[in-house]
């Protein structure tokens, strides 16, 4: 879609690159134009459009007609930057998040439009290629957002604390506390049958329904009291903090702006904050780390003591340790896996401080079979078998990467996914074994945890005589071979002595 900034863009372009053809400076097309310097400055870099007669005067100066200005067409190698403000990408794009402004885009091209035209095609290819979406984009840009701040936000944290002392100082946080708060001070009415009939919708937990005087949350009644109290604490965050837009379905089917996927993240970064504090969280991990052996029952218990949902419990671990344990070399993964299968899916990781091993870039590969995020899917699923799971299984593992000096503490959960039948769920936070963590967690050298050597994938793991492994090192093999091959090429070029 072509609008009035896409249209001062495109002239823009057009007069600098006519400029730049001339070997002609601002001051010179100044002198021949009768248009100041800084005005001159302004049109090139989209900000304004002349009127008529100024146009007329550009032409003449640059030796083009003025049909040729003011029509949206661009020369060859200027194409795949019109095809892209066509598109409306520079509106999608949510360069504002990094300090970004659409016209910097433009002043890269106008730099280096070969190059980046070039770059802008690859980047376009590998997208088809690898048939990501622009859901797959924003959350990407999400994850790399939050990987900046470390996943802390003090301003949610100080809004959720604000929040509880203001509107519910001396009542717990309950289904019905909530209810009642949404009810009086923003017109909900909480509906739990409408949604069940809809056979499509049996996986949606929440649907909100807006009219012009009330609000109808629609929850489905298959929900867990944990699940339900997340969604009205969430709620509670998206009109207690005004944010707009948003999402209207969760888990939302999809998404139309990164706006609208910010949004829903500070809704439920607040409802975690609130229903699960970092000052009783900190106290509690402080006598956790304390412990001289590893005991998976006592993390189990940890998690159960806030009443809430395991992948929130894990969400505040990923927020609380960078920010007052100084642990801020982690990873964050959960993975799906249908049961008396070998598929599993990674959908959703985090990084702090780097790009951790093991991470989700590798597309059509098998995942290390020896991840304790893998191995717990087993555990559960003998429980299962035997009718026996009545909590999360839980292990942990020390990480030792194949060929590289990467050490992580892994701590992984599994259980059922709720309320998606047929489907189990993994969530790990692996920690790098530094100086730092050691000091803060006593038990971390605890000899009966299970210390594995692992890899990223079997396609690209060198040990051979894996009795684990799923795939033959195919990756691996190819990028020894195109090693080898350039060790013998820099040989063959060597000089003679």
């Amino acid at each position: 879609m072509i609008t009035d900034e896409n249209i001062r863009i495109i002239f823009g372009l057009k007069i600098r690159m006519l400029r730049q053809q001339k070997s002609m400076s601002l001051a010179e097309l100044s002198k021949n134009t009768d248009i100041s310097v800084s005005y001159l400055n302004e049109i090139e870099k989209g900000k304004k459009y002349p009127k008529t007669n100024k146009i007329a005067s550009l032409a003449k100066a640059l030796g083009t007609s003025y049909d040729w200005l003011v029509s949206l067409k661009l020369e060859k190698k200027l194409r795949p930057l019109a095809q892209i403000l066509e598109s409306n990408i520079l509106k999608e794009l949510p360069l504002e998040v990094f300090g970004i402004e659409p016209r910097d885009l433009i002043e890269l091209v106008l730099d280096a439009p070969d190059k980046l035209n070039a770059f802008i095609k690859t980047l376009l290819e590998i997208s088809r290629n690898y048939d990501l979406t622009v859901e797959n984009f924003y959350s990407s840009v999400l994850r790399s957002y939050l990987e900046l701040k470390e996943n802390y936000f003090e301003e949610l944290e100080e809004a959720a604390e604000k929040f509880k002392a203001e509107f519910l100082p001396d009542t717990p946080l309950t289904i019905e506390s909530l209810s009642d708060f949404l009810a009086k001070n923003f017109n909900y009415e909480i509906d739990y049958e409408k949604i069940t009939e809809f056979q499509s919708l049996n996986e949606i937990r929440s649907v909100l329904r807006v009219e012009a005087d009330k609000k109808i949350l629609y929850i489905n009644p298959k929900l867990s009291e944990p699940q339900i109290l997340f969604i009205l604490s969430r709620e509670a965050g998206y009109n207690y903090l005004g944010l707009s837009p948003r999402s209207y379905a969760y888990s939302w089917v999809k998404v139309d702006n990164f706006d609208e996927l910010l949004n829903n993240y500070k809704a439920t970064y607040f409802a975690d904050a609130m229903l699960i504090p970092r000052k009783k969280l900190i106290i509690d991990l402080e006598e956790f780390f304390a412990l001289t052996e590893w005991k998976p029952d006592a993390f189990v218990h940890l998690m159960e003591k806030y009443h809430q949902s395991p992948q929130m419990f894990y969400a505040r671990l990923v927020s609380i340790l960078p920010r007052f344990f100084g642990i801020n070399k982690l990873f964050f993964l959960r993975l799906y896996n249908t049961p008396h299968t070998n598929h599993f899916k990674l959908t959703k990781e985090i990084h702090l401080a780097g790009l951790h091993n093991p991470h989700g870039t590798d597309l059509n590969e098998h995942y290390c079979r020896r991840w304790v995020s893998l191995t717990v899917f087993k555990e559960l699923e003998e429980l299962q078998v035997q009718k026996a799971y009545k909590r999360p299984v839980c292990d942990a593992q020390i990480s030792k990467y194949i060929d590289s000096d990467n050490q992580y503490f892994c701590i992984s959960i599994a259980r059922p996914l709720h309320p998606t039948q047929n489907t189990n769920c993994s969530l790990t936070i692996g920690i790098a074994i530094n100086e730092e963590f050691k000091k803060k967690v006593k038990f971390w050298n605890d000899k009966a945890i299970d210390a594995k050597e692992v890899n990223e994938t079997c396609e690209r793991c060198s040990a051979f005589d894996c009795k684990e492994r799923a795939a033959v090192p195919s990756k691996y093999e190819e990028e020894r071979a195109n090693a080898n091959m350039q060790r013998d090429i820099d040989l063959l070029l060597q000089k003679e002595d």
